[in-house]
């Protein structure tokens, strides 16, 4: 992954807002939640999830399909997994890390 694209998914969701929805999107997995259904989960109008959503497609954290009449919007956790390796790809000095950090 490019600096850039780490930057630009860590900007995004460096939004309480942008962060709440991409949280919820992992937790209800690949099947996604239409945008109505997000707005009335987290309480934000849709006007401002649509500026939201769009922030978090430019960074290619979520995507979206259209099912209907309506829009789907899924987390892309491969993108994140890649923001995760590459800011851990140089951890622990060559020590194996385990599930509480280095050296376990």
């Amino acid at each position: 992954m490019e600096t850039k694209d780490v930057l630009t998914a860590l900007a995004a969701i460096a939004q309480e807002s942008r962060l709440a929805v991409f949280r919820l999107l992992v937790q209800v997995g690949p099947d996604g939640m239409a945008a109505s259904k997000i707005a009335e989960q987290l309480d934000i109008a849709p006007s401002s999830l649509s500026f939201h959503l769009k922030e978090l497609t430019h960074a290619k954290l979520i995507s979206s399909r259209s099912e209907g009449r309506f829009v789907i919007y899924s987390a892309d956790v491969a993108v994140m997994n890649g923001v995760i390796a590459y800011l851990t790809e140089n951890c622990c000095g060559g020590i194996p890390c385990g599930p509480v950090g280095c050296g376990t």
